[in-house]
Protein backbone atom coordinates (compact mmCIF):
# COMPACT_ATOMS: atom_id res chain seq x y z
CA UNK A 1 0.00 0.00 0.00
CA UNK A 2 1.19 3.37 -1.07
CA UNK A 3 0.95 6.30 1.31
CA UNK A 4 3.51 9.39 2.56
CA UNK A 5 4.55 10.50 5.60
CA UNK A 6 2.54 13.12 7.41
CA UNK A 7 4.34 13.32 10.78
CA UNK A 8 7.33 11.13 12.80
CA UNK A 9 7.83 11.56 16.66
CA UNK A 10 9.32 9.23 18.42
CA UNK A 11 10.50 6.44 15.72
CA UNK A 12 6.47 6.26 14.83
CA UNK A 13 5.38 7.65 11.47
CA UNK A 14 2.22 8.72 10.44
CA UNK A 15 1.01 7.52 7.18
CA UNK A 16 -1.11 8.76 4.54
CA UNK A 17 -2.95 6.63 2.49
CA UNK A 18 -6.13 7.40 1.04
CA UNK A 19 -8.27 8.83 3.97
CA UNK A 20 -6.82 6.96 6.56
CA UNK A 21 -3.62 7.30 8.75
CA UNK A 22 -1.80 4.55 9.68
CA UNK A 23 0.32 4.44 12.78
CA UNK A 24 4.03 2.77 11.51
CA UNK A 25 7.37 1.66 12.32
CA UNK A 26 10.49 1.67 9.97
CA UNK A 27 11.92 -1.48 9.20
CA UNK A 28 14.86 -2.27 10.84
CA UNK A 29 16.89 -2.79 7.76
CA UNK A 30 16.80 0.87 7.27
CA UNK A 31 18.63 1.89 10.73
CA UNK A 32 21.36 -0.79 9.56
CA UNK A 33 21.65 0.98 5.99
CA UNK A 34 21.71 4.57 7.63
CA UNK A 35 18.34 5.20 6.04
CA UNK A 36 15.93 7.32 8.16
CA UNK A 37 12.27 7.97 7.34
CA UNK A 38 11.43 11.98 6.35
CA UNK A 39 7.83 13.71 6.63
CA UNK A 40 6.81 14.08 2.94
CA UNK A 41 8.15 10.78 2.17
CA UNK A 42 6.36 8.73 -0.14
CA UNK A 43 6.35 5.00 0.93
CA UNK A 44 5.22 1.85 0.97
CA UNK A 45 3.70 -0.08 3.97
CA UNK A 46 2.21 -2.91 4.95
CA UNK A 47 -0.93 -2.25 6.88
CA UNK A 48 -1.69 -3.91 10.39
CA UNK A 49 -4.96 -5.44 11.23
CA UNK A 50 -6.36 -4.17 14.32
CA UNK A 51 -4.39 -2.19 16.89
CA UNK A 52 -1.09 -3.54 15.69
CA UNK A 53 1.24 -1.19 13.72
CA UNK A 54 2.04 -1.06 10.44
CA UNK A 55 5.08 -1.35 8.99
CA UNK A 56 7.14 1.03 6.60
CA UNK A 57 8.89 -1.63 3.99
CA UNK A 58 10.05 0.86 1.24
CA UNK A 59 10.81 4.36 0.90
CA UNK A 60 10.20 5.59 -2.58
CA UNK A 61 13.01 8.19 -4.58
CA UNK A 62 12.91 10.92 -3.21
CA UNK A 63 12.46 14.65 -5.73
CA UNK A 64 14.66 16.66 -3.12
CA UNK A 65 15.19 16.03 0.39
CA UNK A 66 16.73 18.39 3.62
CA UNK A 67 18.47 17.80 6.92
CA UNK A 68 17.48 20.53 9.28
CA UNK A 69 14.43 20.70 8.96
CA UNK A 70 14.41 17.10 7.86
CA UNK A 71 11.93 16.83 4.98
CA UNK A 72 11.50 15.56 1.81
CA UNK A 73 9.79 15.85 -1.69
CA UNK A 74 8.92 20.12 -1.31
CA UNK A 75 7.56 21.67 -4.70
CA UNK A 76 7.55 25.07 -3.71
CA UNK A 77 9.61 27.19 -0.96
CA UNK A 78 7.46 30.10 0.00
CA UNK A 79 10.11 32.18 1.63
CA UNK A 80 8.33 34.60 4.27
CA UNK A 81 9.77 38.04 4.85
CA UNK A 82 8.17 41.44 6.20
CA UNK A 83 8.79 44.90 5.14
CA UNK A 84 9.39 46.06 8.85
CA UNK A 85 9.32 44.02 12.40
CA UNK A 86 12.16 42.78 11.64
CA UNK A 87 13.15 44.46 8.75
CA UNK A 88 14.20 41.55 6.00
CA UNK A 89 17.95 40.69 5.35
CA UNK A 90 18.69 39.91 2.11
CA UNK A 91 21.54 37.45 2.56
CA UNK A 92 19.23 35.42 4.05
CA UNK A 93 16.62 35.80 1.53
CA UNK A 94 19.28 35.25 -0.93
CA UNK A 95 20.62 31.73 0.82
CA UNK A 96 16.85 30.19 1.09
CA UNK A 97 16.70 31.03 -3.01
CA UNK A 98 20.11 29.75 -3.58
CA UNK A 99 18.08 26.14 -1.42
CA UNK A 100 15.33 26.19 -3.78
CA UNK A 101 17.37 26.13 -7.08
CA UNK A 102 19.76 23.98 -5.79
CA UNK A 103 16.90 21.64 -4.68
CA UNK A 104 14.94 22.23 -8.07
CA UNK A 105 12.02 23.45 -6.35
CA UNK A 106 10.18 26.67 -6.87
CA UNK A 107 10.39 29.68 -5.33
CA UNK A 108 8.21 32.22 -4.22
CA UNK A 109 9.23 35.61 -2.11
CA UNK A 110 6.32 36.25 -0.45
CA UNK A 111 6.48 39.76 1.51
CA UNK A 112 4.04 39.63 4.72
CA UNK A 113 3.01 42.03 6.54
CA UNK A 114 1.95 44.30 4.11
CA UNK A 115 -0.76 46.41 5.89
CA UNK A 116 2.98 47.76 8.28
CA UNK A 117 3.38 49.79 4.52
CA UNK A 118 0.40 51.56 4.83
CA UNK A 119 0.19 55.31 6.06
CA UNK A 120 2.47 58.28 7.29
CA UNK A 121 4.57 57.32 10.39
CA UNK A 122 8.14 56.51 9.74
CA UNK A 123 7.45 52.85 9.92
CA UNK A 124 4.88 52.79 7.17
CA UNK A 125 7.59 55.00 5.27
CA UNK A 126 10.22 53.04 5.87
CA UNK A 127 8.18 49.49 4.84
CA UNK A 128 6.84 50.82 1.64
CA UNK A 129 10.61 51.53 0.78
CA UNK A 130 11.80 48.44 1.89
CA UNK A 131 8.36 46.76 -0.56
CA UNK A 132 9.71 48.69 -3.58
CA UNK A 133 13.43 47.55 -3.02
CA UNK A 134 12.14 43.38 -2.83
CA UNK A 135 10.27 44.25 -6.00
CA UNK A 136 13.36 45.75 -8.16
CA UNK A 137 15.82 43.57 -6.71
CA UNK A 138 13.59 40.17 -6.95
CA UNK A 139 10.70 40.24 -9.34
CA UNK A 140 12.90 39.99 -12.23
CA UNK A 141 13.85 36.58 -10.58
CA UNK A 142 11.22 35.46 -8.67
CA UNK A 143 7.53 35.45 -8.20
CA UNK A 144 6.93 38.17 -5.15
CA UNK A 145 3.65 38.29 -3.75
CA UNK A 146 2.49 40.73 -0.62
CA UNK A 147 0.24 39.22 1.64
CA UNK A 148 -1.66 40.80 5.15
CA UNK A 149 -3.36 39.03 8.19
CA UNK A 150 -6.27 42.25 8.34
CA UNK A 151 -8.72 41.96 5.34
CA UNK A 152 -10.44 38.80 3.81
CA UNK A 153 -9.14 38.00 0.55
CA UNK A 154 -4.93 39.16 2.11
CA UNK A 155 -3.51 35.48 1.30
CA UNK A 156 -5.86 34.81 -2.08
CA UNK A 157 -2.47 35.49 -4.42
CA UNK A 158 -0.38 33.02 -2.55
CA UNK A 159 -3.07 30.50 -2.23
CA UNK A 160 -3.51 30.86 -6.01
CA UNK A 161 0.58 30.90 -6.45
CA UNK A 162 0.55 27.29 -4.50
CA UNK A 163 -2.37 25.27 -5.23
CA UNK A 164 -1.67 22.09 -5.86
CA UNK A 165 1.48 21.92 -4.37
CA UNK A 166 3.87 20.37 -1.25
CA UNK A 167 5.13 23.60 0.43
CA UNK A 168 7.97 24.43 2.38
CA UNK A 169 7.41 27.59 4.52
CA UNK A 170 10.95 29.39 5.35
CA UNK A 171 12.52 32.63 6.70
CA UNK A 172 13.57 34.90 9.49
CA UNK A 173 11.98 34.74 12.88
CA UNK A 174 9.30 36.88 13.29
CA UNK A 175 8.26 38.04 10.24
CA UNK A 176 4.33 35.51 10.75
CA UNK A 177 5.06 32.23 9.15
CA UNK A 178 3.27 30.20 11.96
CA UNK A 179 0.15 32.75 11.78
CA UNK A 180 0.67 32.65 7.73
CA UNK A 181 0.27 28.77 8.43
CA UNK A 182 -2.62 29.08 10.60
CA UNK A 183 -4.56 30.86 7.91
CA UNK A 184 -3.34 29.22 4.88
CA UNK A 185 -4.46 25.68 6.61
CA UNK A 186 -7.61 27.70 8.23
CA UNK A 187 -6.89 26.33 11.82
CA UNK A 188 -6.57 28.22 14.68
CA UNK A 189 -5.90 25.93 16.84
CA UNK A 190 -1.66 25.50 16.49
CA UNK A 191 0.31 26.74 19.06
CA UNK A 192 2.37 30.62 17.67
CA UNK A 193 4.68 31.34 20.25
CA UNK A 194 4.58 35.57 21.19
CA UNK A 195 6.49 38.58 19.72
CA UNK A 196 9.50 38.76 21.87
CA UNK A 197 9.18 42.34 23.12
CA UNK A 198 13.00 42.80 23.17
CA UNK A 199 13.77 41.46 19.82
CA UNK A 200 10.00 41.56 17.99
CA UNK A 201 10.94 38.01 16.77
CA UNK A 202 8.90 35.51 17.21
CA UNK A 203 9.04 32.22 19.30
CA UNK A 204 7.77 29.24 16.73
CA UNK A 205 6.67 26.39 19.58
CA UNK A 206 6.05 23.58 16.88
CA UNK A 207 8.06 20.28 18.54
CA UNK A 208 8.23 17.95 15.34
CA UNK A 209 8.34 18.05 11.40
CA UNK A 210 4.57 17.79 10.09
CA UNK A 211 2.42 17.87 6.81
CA UNK A 212 -1.13 18.89 6.85
CA UNK A 213 -3.78 19.13 3.51
CA UNK A 214 -4.36 22.94 3.29
CA UNK A 215 -7.36 22.54 0.44
CA UNK A 216 -8.79 20.05 -1.77
CA UNK A 217 -6.90 20.93 -4.86
CA UNK A 218 -3.80 18.97 -3.11
CA UNK A 219 -1.59 21.66 -1.63
CA UNK A 220 -0.05 20.24 1.20
CA UNK A 221 2.29 22.48 3.34
CA UNK A 222 5.35 21.51 6.17
CA UNK A 223 5.11 22.69 9.51
CA UNK A 224 8.57 22.71 10.72
CA UNK A 225 10.47 23.03 14.36
CA UNK A 226 11.39 26.36 15.37
CA UNK A 227 13.95 27.99 12.82
CA UNK A 228 15.02 30.93 11.11
CA UNK A 229 15.91 29.82 7.99
CA UNK A 230 16.91 26.33 6.27
CA UNK A 231 20.63 24.97 6.20
CA UNK A 232 22.46 25.86 3.20
CA UNK A 233 23.27 22.88 1.84
CA UNK A 234 27.09 21.62 0.95
CA UNK A 235 27.90 23.01 -1.95
CA UNK A 236 30.87 22.96 -4.28
CA UNK A 237 31.55 26.64 -4.75
CA UNK A 238 31.51 25.67 -9.22
CA UNK A 239 27.86 25.18 -8.44
CA UNK A 240 27.18 28.47 -7.02
CA UNK A 241 27.04 30.44 -10.86
CA UNK A 242 23.99 28.19 -11.63
CA UNK A 243 22.42 28.74 -8.37
CA UNK A 244 21.54 32.94 -9.39
CA UNK A 245 19.61 32.96 -12.51
CA UNK A 246 20.94 35.78 -13.58
CA UNK A 247 24.77 34.96 -13.12
CA UNK A 248 23.96 31.64 -14.80
CA UNK A 249 22.47 33.78 -17.73
CA UNK A 250 25.54 35.65 -18.33
CA UNK A 251 28.45 33.18 -17.90
CA UNK A 252 28.42 32.00 -21.77
CA UNK A 253 29.85 35.28 -22.35
CA UNK A 254 32.36 35.55 -19.88
CA UNK A 255 35.64 34.74 -21.66
CA UNK A 256 37.21 31.83 -19.12
CA UNK A 257 34.60 28.68 -19.36
CA UNK A 258 35.53 28.37 -15.14
CA UNK A 259 35.02 32.46 -14.68
CA UNK A 260 34.60 32.76 -10.87
CA UNK A 261 32.84 36.08 -11.79
CA UNK A 262 35.71 37.71 -9.21
CA UNK A 263 38.97 38.86 -10.50
CA UNK A 264 39.08 37.64 -14.60
CA UNK A 265 39.20 40.07 -16.68
CA UNK A 266 35.80 39.73 -19.70
CA UNK A 267 33.60 38.73 -17.11
CA UNK A 268 30.64 39.38 -18.34
CA UNK A 269 28.89 39.00 -14.39
CA UNK A 270 31.21 42.12 -13.81
CA UNK A 271 30.81 43.91 -16.42
CA UNK A 272 26.91 43.47 -16.10
CA UNK A 273 27.26 44.46 -12.08
CA UNK A 274 28.83 47.40 -12.90
CA UNK A 275 26.24 48.50 -15.63
CA UNK A 276 23.66 48.41 -12.69
CA UNK A 277 22.01 44.88 -15.19
CA UNK A 278 22.48 42.65 -11.77
CA UNK A 279 21.90 43.84 -8.33
CA UNK A 280 24.99 44.32 -6.05
CA UNK A 281 23.22 42.75 -2.85
CA UNK A 282 22.88 39.70 -5.04
CA UNK A 283 26.28 39.77 -6.62
CA UNK A 284 27.86 40.10 -2.56
CA UNK A 285 25.61 37.22 -1.69
CA UNK A 286 26.98 35.10 -4.57
CA UNK A 287 30.46 36.11 -3.51
CA UNK A 288 29.98 35.47 0.27
CA UNK A 289 28.27 32.12 -0.44
CA UNK A 290 31.34 31.20 -2.37
CA UNK A 291 34.35 32.06 0.29
CA UNK A 292 31.62 29.99 2.34
CA UNK A 293 32.16 27.25 0.16
CA UNK A 294 35.60 27.93 -0.55
CA UNK A 295 36.43 27.23 3.09
CA UNK A 296 34.11 24.45 4.03
CA UNK A 297 35.87 22.77 1.57
CA UNK A 298 39.90 23.28 2.60
CA UNK A 299 38.76 20.70 5.70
Amino acid sequence: MRGQIMKGIAGFYFVKSGETIYRCKARGLFKKQGIKPAVGDEVIIEAAEGEDDSLITEILPRRNSFIRPFVANADCFVIVTAPAHPAPVLSVIDKLLVMAEQAGTEAVLCVNKCDLAEGEKKTAVKARQTMEELRRIYEPLYPVICTRMDEEGGLEPLRAAIRGKTVALAGASGVGKSTLLNRLLDRQEMETGQISHRSRRGRHTTRHAELFPADEQGTMIFDTPGFTSFDLPQLEPEELPALFPEIAALSEGCRYDDCTHRAEPDCAVKDALEEGRIEKSRYESYRAFRREAEERRKY
